[in-house]
């Protein structure tokens, strides 16, 4: 119960700071299928899974780095709304808690790249929980492809048990989600061949969503600096004249 308030009142929080300071762009291809599912997205910032939790009203559970839950008061907070943490050779034992609670009903969020995306563009090579977790419970994963300005991108390190942890936070400019098509997948979670096959299925889907996401964001900013353009082209005609 204090899971479930906790969770909906940082959602809250979230929904209204994401449509407070980012221009949101959410687009679904197509209708929410019924029961519960797994959301998989691209990850270009340390935000994503804060703002990937205003796509559905249901509490999710998201698959998270574990040393975010280390960050003092944050990595509190993630815990107590419900969040799992991912820890390095230790995958197994979380994928199975996020088996049990999608069989309880549960949505849950996984970014399959693990990482933030590289800073140059493209993705990290997507790992195979995503995969594994579909085929082993039969959830309908739903991708998203996420597209942000890297200008507006803010490096914010913190330190956390004497490393610094360097955040690629996301606080301001456009924010476009598009939601595809929703995918189901048969066969066995220890077939290694047919995770793999999944998991690039599901990552080149993420990957045509992020350029639909990324022509939005491009579109945004170019009807935004629009004026200024039309002015200075103005400009140029009159002192030229």
């Amino acid at each position: 119960m204090f899971q479930s308030a906790w969770y909906r009142m940082g959602r809250g929080l979230v929904t209204l700071a994401a449509h407070t300071v980012l221009k949101m762009d959410v687009i679904w291809k197509y209708p929410r299928p019924t029961g519960p599912v797994i959301l998989a997205a691209n990850h270009p910032s340390t935000s994503d899974p804060a703002i990937i939790t205003t796509l559905v009203p249901e509490q999710t559970t998201i698959l998270i780095k574990d040393v975010l839950f280390k960050v003092p008061l944050f990595g509190k907070s993630l815990q107590m709304a419900g969040h799992l943490p991912v820890t390095h050779g230790q995958g197994c034992a979380t994928l199975k808690e996020a088996e049990r609670l999608l069989r309880a009903g549960r949505t849950v969020v996984i970014f399959p790249e693990g990482e933030i995306s590289p800073a140059e563009g493209g993705f990290n090579k997507p790992h195979s929980g995503l995969a594994r977790l579909a085929l082993a419970t039969g959830a309908t994963v739903i991708p998203v492809g996420i597209a942000l300005d890297p200008f507006y991108v803010q490096t914010l390190n913190t330190q956390v048990e004497g490393q610094i942890e360097p955040g690629k936070w996301y606080l301001h400019g456009p924010y476009a989600m598009t939601v595809g098509q929703p995918l189901t997948f048969a066969g066995s979670s220890d077939d290694r061949a047919r995770v793999k096959e999944v998991t690039e299925q599901v990552m080149q889907q993420i990957a045509a969503l992020t350029q639909e996401s990324a022509r939005r964001v491009e579109a945004q900013e170019y009807a935004a600096t629009l004026p200024i353009r039309l002015f200075n082209i103005g400009l140029r005609f009159v002192i030229a004249g």
